[in-house]
């Protein structure tokens, strides 16, 4: 006959100290909405160590619990400050319902080692929540602004139409105004016209050096990587002062060719780091067994070498053409106005007419990189899997 050994519960004092330091976090946001941060942060600590103690040792049922603090949260939002606030105490409801039982019933033990001493254990998930809150915290900017580009007033705060939910507090005419404005569509043109060329010469370039600086019989093979990818650690504003005053010395400046070299110097740092990285696990005995074979170093390369690296070269691009789309200070400084790109015509837009059009061409732009960076981690998977590193 099988014993059942109970649940071992977690002592009064811990899973309520933790409940109410989490309790404190969230009042700093809902103080900070109300104009008293301090005041937010005692009263959050407080409600939540007596929602958790009242939870667990006199209501004890763990769906009824539940289902009270979302009601309840979402209540004290509504009152707060209305129906958006009420949605979020109901988040918050829900995830202190769930985080109390977790550490009342001492559930974050069974996703770790059993042999982890406490304080193991604490610096386990202690470690989550500061990766956690460092993502919020680079994420915040780009959640806030996304929403914005849809206000139907030029402002760039949240009008009281929006947090209201109402539609009339929300447009497209931002976007219209994108597309349809010519400054706008000029400034697209031109970023068009530049970065893919930048790109061209970046990939070019940067994969060329990647696969000499890979060869061990080349001597100052460190020195030489140092110097190739310096415009990724040197300051933008000293390279962009340097092919200032050189690009005017060779008639460069204010061209379009000085500002597609320009860009094409910045991206090619990041090639020649995703190429060097890919051709780490290049087996060089395929090339010899090439040549072997009675093929030139050029079939060679195309045929047996290109195939391989290509998802490096791919992922260098990429990064080379978001480097070159994204640029605005190197372009100030050696561009004219007949090459106002599109994060120039953002810079220029802030500084003279504060336009919610810029929150709208933010966006696009955030989806668009969004975009290439997941084609960049596809492909890095699929680099990954072509040299043997990670399952299929």
């Amino acid at each position: 006959m099988a014993v059942l050994t109970p649940i071992s519960r977690t002592p009064v004092s811990f899973y309520v100290s933790v409940v109410a330091l989490a309790g404190a976090v969230a009042g700093v946001f809902v103080g900070t909405a109300q104009g008293s941060t301090l005041l937010g942060v005692i009263i959050g600590a407080a409600l939540m160590a007596a929602i958790a103690f009242v939870a667990t040792q006199i209501i004890k049922a763990e769906t009824a619990s539940r289902w009270g603090i979302v009601v309840l949260l979402a209540i004290a939002g509504f009152l707060l400050g209305g129906f958006v606030a009420g949605i979020i105490g109901a988040l918050f409801g829900w995830f202190f319902g769930w985080f109390i039982f977790w550490l009342y019933e001492g559930r974050y033990r069974a996703t770790v080692a059993p042999y982890l001493t406490p304080g193991q254990v604490l610096w386990h998930y202690a470690f989550r929540v500061i990766c956690g809150a460092i993502l919020i915290f680079l994420i915040t900017p780009i959640l806030v602004v996304m929403p914005l580009s849809f206000n139907a007033q030029d402002f760039f705060t949240f009008t009281p139409e929006m947090l209201r939910f109402d539609p009339a507090g929300y447009s497209l005419k931002h976007y219209r105004d994108f597309l349809t404005n010519a400054d706008w569509q000029q400034a697209v043109a031109n970023s068009v016209k530049i970065a893919p060329a930048a790109t061209i010469l970046s990939v070019g370039f940067g994969t060329l050096a990647a696969i000499g600086l890979s060869q061990p019989h080349v001597p100052f093979r460190r020195a030489i990587m140092a110097i190739l990818i310096s415009p990724m650690i040197v300051p933008l504003i000293i390279s962009a002062a340097g092919m200032y005053f050189f690009y005017s010395r060779v008639g460069l400046q204010g061209t379009y060719i000085g500002v597609v070299l320009a860009h094409a110097a910045l991206g090619i740092p990041f090639v020649i780091i995703t190429v060097t990285a890919t051709l780490v696990g290049f087996d060089n005995s395929l090339t010899r067994a090439a040549a072997n074979m009675g093929a030139g170093p050029v079939r060679t390369f195309f045929k047996v070498q290109m195939p391989l690296i290509l998802p490096g070269v791919i992922s260098g691009g990429l990064f080379a053409f978001i480097t070159s789309f994204d640029e605005v200070v190197v372009v100030l400084f050696v561009g004219s106005a007949g090459q106002k790109t599109l994060p120039w015509q953002m810079f220029t837009g802030l500084r003279e007419q504060i336009s919610p059009t810029i929150l709208a061409v933010a966006t696009i732009l955030v989806v668009l990189s969004i975009g290439l960076l997941t084609v960049v981690e596809l492909l890095r998977r699929r680099s990954e899997r072509l040299r043997g590193m990670s399952p299929g």
